[in-house]
């Protein structure tokens, strides 16, 4: 890897618009970034048929991460937070080694990454977002408390037509909604939906960490990747070694 301090590969779902501009944004100097999307039919993004599309994606994530991997990143992220809600804990645990054994490769998914933010950060009791459906974010609050986490509040993003067509002012009034003043953190669940540009606005706000799967997945990435350059205006986890 002449020139680069580390490469970094992020497997996305169909139709995600967000994740290529917002890895690139947080990339510090010396840092590629390299993407490949799965494979699903159906409409990219839509809250219909959702766990159809999930198990597409996972039936046929092996071809996917292959070609990923011909670019020897030294982290694969598999970049897709309901995934892992989908498989539920020794499901993500027998797909990220059955990944690696055939890559190669360290491989992680975002939510693994978000657990890891949240060791970090010391914090047991999170407030949870996500623009899922109802039944999705109860997976997502199921999954966190499978790992011994305390999930004090939690709701779905209302009106959701497309994952991929909210924005980043629904994002912040979204966790404004969850948070209590028993939560150490908020986390904002998916990859779809932006985030990045008011995390820093929602800590001043809040008072307490707020995290992102966006955030979380680009941190534990680069530690990974024995990059430890802090990258400041995106909250307090991504400067953090």
């Amino acid at each position: 890897m002449i020139g680069w301090r580390a490469r970094l590969g992020f497997l996305l779902p169909p139709g995600n618009p967000t994740v290529e501009p917002e890895m690139i944004a947080l990339a510090p100097e010396g840092v590629s970034v390299h993407f490949h999307r799965m494979a699903a039919y159906g409409a990219p993004g839509s809250l219909q048929g959702q766990d159809e599309r999930t198990r597409t994606m996972i039936d046929n994530i092996d071809g996917s991460i292959e070609l990923l991997a011909s670019v020897e990143p030294d982290v694969i992220v598999v970049a897709h937070t309901a995934t892992s809600y989908y498989l539920g804990r020794e499901g993500e645990a027998e797909l990220l080694a059955r990944l690696e054994k055939s890559t190669g490769k360290r491989v992680i998914t975002a939510f693994g990454a978000v657990l890891r933010a949240v060791e970090r950060l010391d914090v047991r009791r999170l407030a949870l977002g996500a623009p899922y459906s109802r039944e999705t974010t109860l997976q997502g609050k199921a999954h966190l408390e499978a790992h011994g986490l305390e999930v004090v509040n939690f709701a779905n993003l209302q009106g959701v037509t497309n994952i991929y067509d909210e924005t980043a002012e629904r994002a912040y009034r979204l966790a404004r909604m969850v948070d209590r003043e028993d939560a150490e953190a908020v986390f904002l669940s998916g990859t779809g939906m932006p985030t990045l540009p008011v995390l820093e606005m929602l800590e001043q706000d809040l008072g307490k960490s707020v995290i992102s799967s966006a955030s979380a997945m680009m941190w534990h990435a680069l530690c990974l990747a024995g990059v430890r350059q802090p990258i400041s205006g995106f909250g307090r986890l991504l400067t953090l070694s």
